[in-house]
């Protein structure tokens, strides 16, 4: 696991450096990063297809032949198989009435202030779709993570998905490693990274009962996908009952037990180096009580460091972000 300095792949924020400051997205990634950390934590690859990304898995291995003294080798070959990953369009445009904004004074703070609301709230569709949006179910969506890790047995990524055993209130944890060749966001072919903001300026606007104002209007646009290139490097625990959760795991799940066989479930590690990054994801309730067992010293585990004066929680030296965009409402996963 490589620091943020090490790290070679490209995020949100490195795409930001080398796009036109006017675009806005700079300002934009920054915000994300409190409340969104997927957005920020994950590499960016631009997708290979006009709609999306392809990518080819290899499903088997050749193997070899003990062979005898005039004796022949059995022929053998790998096989492989393509899979497609698409991007959904978020888009969303903001008018506000010119006489709204001339009685404001200052312009631009103005229609700043507002644009922030909006980049706010398409951050958080952006992460909800990362984790939950069903392509399969809702196609204008990208595929996200929770709908390929929806099984406990049955499928190649069900040996990634650990039951948590709860029955109501339930959310998960997951342990996911990013690299462009692992776990990657993707954008389509030619076009930007991240969300793009385009000012159309003062214009007419119809009020929705067919009748036009004056109105100054920012149109937003993120194209954005998920690719998934190798399905051992992400690790769920689901029904996790976040109601019945205690300080001392005397009740409902023991949240240690089930991230001890996480960790050690994860693809190999050996040979990563700095190209991937792998952090634990849970939302506050669930961080909560991770909190509180980290008081406990004979776990050595979980811990709580504070670098530039921030309490940073991690197990087994990864990272804990919390994410407010898992909830708390899960369907149960059998």
């Amino acid at each position: 696991m490589g620091t943020a300095s090490s790290v070679k792949f490209l995020t949100l924020a490195d795409w930001a450096k080398r796009v036109d400051p006017k675009g806005g997205i700079d300002t934009i990634v920054e915000l994300l990063s409190e409340s969104n950390p997927m957005i920020q934590d994950a590499s960016v690859i631009m997708g290979n297809l006009p709609t999306g990304h392809r990518h080819t898995e290899r499903t088997t291995v050749a193997s070899g032949t003990w062979r005898l003294l005039n004796k022949g080798v059995a022929e053998t070959r790998t096989t492989t198989e393509q899979k497609d990953d698409q991007c959904g369009m978020l888009e969303a445009f903001s008018a506000i009435d010119a006489d709204l904004v001339s009685l404001a004074g200052n312009a631009a703070a103005f229609r700043l202030s507002e644009d922030m609301g909006f980049i706010s709230g398409l951050s958080n569709d952006a992460e909800t779709a990362i984790i939950s949006a069903n392509a399969l179910t809702d196609p204008e969506k990208m595929h996200g993570f929770l709908p390929r890790y929806n099984l406990t047995t049955g499928t190649p990524g069900s040996t990634q998905v650990i039951d948590g055993a709860g029955t109501t209130a339930l959310t998960s944890v997951w342990l996911i490693t990013w690299g462009p060749k692992l776990n990657t966001l993707i954008f389509p072919q030619g076009s930007q990274a991240g969300l793009k903001t385009e000012d159309l300026g003062n214009r007419p606007w119809d009020d929705s009962s067919g009748n036009p104002y004056m109105a100054w209007v920012t149109h937003y646009q993120w194209k954005l996908g998920l690719a998934v290139h190798d399905y051992r490097y992400v690790v769920r625990i689901c029904n996790i009952g976040s109601s019945a959760l205690t300080t001392d795991a005397s009740t409902g799940v023991d949240l240690m037990e089930k991230m001890v066989k996480a960790y050690f479930r994860r693809g190999p590690t050996e040979g990563m180096s700095n190209l991937a990054r792998t952090f634990w994801y849970c939302n506050k309730t669930v961080a909560e009580y991770l909190s509180h067992q980290a008081a406990n010293k004979s776990n050595v585990y979980l811990n709580i460091s504070n670098p530039a004066g921030e309490p940073i929680m991690s197990f087994y030296g990864i990272p804990i972000h919390i994410c407010d965009q898992i909830g708390v409402a899960e369907t149960e996963v059998s």
